[in-house]
């Protein structure tokens, strides 16, 4: 991995992400989580302060030393105990319906093979277990999708992400039943880089 991947763009990334206009979006996704957690692509840790009362533990997937770094004062002032269980999320080393509630934010989008991904979320959490996700993806207007697909190769230099996955269908093709979903476009930035997709979705 290179310098820049493994030094810079966690940086890049935790200031980019734990900006004021992205909290809305993750209060929301947090929001209903309870018991024991699974959150894929825990990041530095940006979504320890929206973590509800419910929420007992939580199993961390994190690929990155550095943003587990950048996470340390977040994790010191938690009331709730996070354990980095993994680095992987496409191959969880975590037991078959053990976790209650998932939580997914601007994560699916830097997983190679989100699919894959997605299948062992459904496999770890229990029957009637739902996974909270705010995630950017395809646009619903082809003129975006069309700007989104010239701009992937910058997206991945800089971000390490694309921009094209099909949120609701990765879902679905995984076998959830999707409860809520908001798709709308983030104010304020430019449509191939805001089309968000929030929601929850259930384990049947």
């Amino acid at each position: 991995m290179s310098v820049y991947a493994n030094r810079i763009r966690p940086r890049l990334i935790d200031v980019t992400c734990g900006a004021t206009q992205a909290h809305p979006h993750r209060e929301r996704a947090c929001a209903g989580l309870r018991g024991r957690v699974l959150e894929i692509g825990f990041g530095s840790g940006l979504n320890v302060s929206f973590y509800p009362a419910a929420v007992a533990e939580v199993v961390a997937i994190e690929p990155s030393d550095a943003a587990w770094r950048l996470a340390g004062g977040r994790l010191a002032a938690s009331a709730v105990p996070v354990e980095r269980a993994g680095t992987d999320g496409q191959s969880l080393p975590v037991p078959e319906a053990s976790c209650d509630t998932a939580l997914t934010t601007w994560t699916l989008c830097a997983i190679p093979d989100p699919a894959a991904a997605v299948r062992e979320i459904r496999r770890v959490l229990k029957p009637g277990g739902t996974l909270h996700f705010a995630e950017h993806g395809l646009a619903p207007d082809a003129g975006v999708r069309r700007w989104q697909r010239r701009l992937n190769p910058l997206q991945r230099a800089v971000f390490g992400c694309r921009l094209t996955n099909p949120v609701a269908d990765l879902l679905t093709g995984a076998g959830f039943d999707i409860r809520e979903l908001d798709e709308f476009y983030e104010a304020g930035s430019p449509r191939p880089f805001g089309a968000q997709s929030v929601g929850v979705a259930v384990a049947p």
